[in-house]
Formats: C-alpha cells, sequence, structure tokens
C-alpha cells in the first residue's frame, strides 16, 4: 500500500481492504480505540465478522498476557458462535501458507501483535 492510500480513522485505526488500496469503510472499525491501532492485511471475511474478529482479539489481549492464550481465546469464541474448526495465530514474528474455508479469513494487526484467523475443516 502506497503513503497516499494511508489514511487515519478516528481513534487511531488504519484499515485497508486487501482487494485493493481502497479503505474498507470506519463502519468495519471496532469500537473506538484511543490508544488502539487495528490494520487489516488481508482479509476474506465479511465486514461485521472482521469487526467480530476485530472486538474478540481486543477483549482477548485484555484478559490475557500470553500469545497462546489470546490466540485460544479467539478460538474458541468463534468455534463457539460460528461453528468448528477455526485456528488462530498470534505473534510478532510468524510465517504462515493457509487455506481456508471462504469468506473465514482474516490477517490483521493489533498494535504490535499480529493476528490470523481463518476456518479450515
Amino acid at each position: 500500500m502506497n503513503e497516499d492510500a494511508k489514511r487515519i480513522i478516528p481513534g487511531g485505526l488504519l484499515i485497508k481492504s486487501p482487494i485493493s488500496d481502497d479503505l474498507i469503510p470506519s463502519s468495519v472499525a471496532a469500537t473506538p480505540l484511543p490508544d488502539k491501532r487495528v490494520i487489516i492485511k488481508s482479509a476474506d471475511m465479511l465486514p461485521d465478522v472482521q469487526k467480530e474478529a476485530i472486538d474478540t482479539a481486543i477483549a482477548a489481549f485484555e484478559k490475557h498476557g500470553v500469545e497462546k492464550d489470546v490466540a485460544e481465546h479467539i478460538k474458541k469464541e468463534f468455534d463457539k458462535r460460528h461453528g468448528s474448526t477455526w485456528h488462530c495465530i498470534v505473534g510478532r514474528n510468524f510465517g504462515s501458507y493457509v487455506t481456508h474455508e471462504t469468506n473465514h479469513f482474516i490477517y490483521f494487526y493489533l498494535d504490535q501483535k499480529a493476528v490470523l484467523l481463518f476456518k479450515s475443516g
């Protein structure tokens, strides 16, 4: 994404559409985040579910201090709300190459931590 395409949405939220350099409407944005910065790097997910993923991640980071526990929290919430089988990876350094069900994938940053959430299986 070039610098001209970047735009900060009120609340410190920067969201990028994976399809083009257009920004995802701010209606997708989580509740106001005065000290959180969310950047969606790639998504194949409906906007309301993207918002749910971000909100769930924020709640998980507030509740847990260990990345493994954050990932477990997000995965279990999505299994419960959207059926099995979701997978979640959280961290600062990881590589991945995954196959996912259509409309069930999001990869975003919440501050300095990356969250990869997808459904497969």
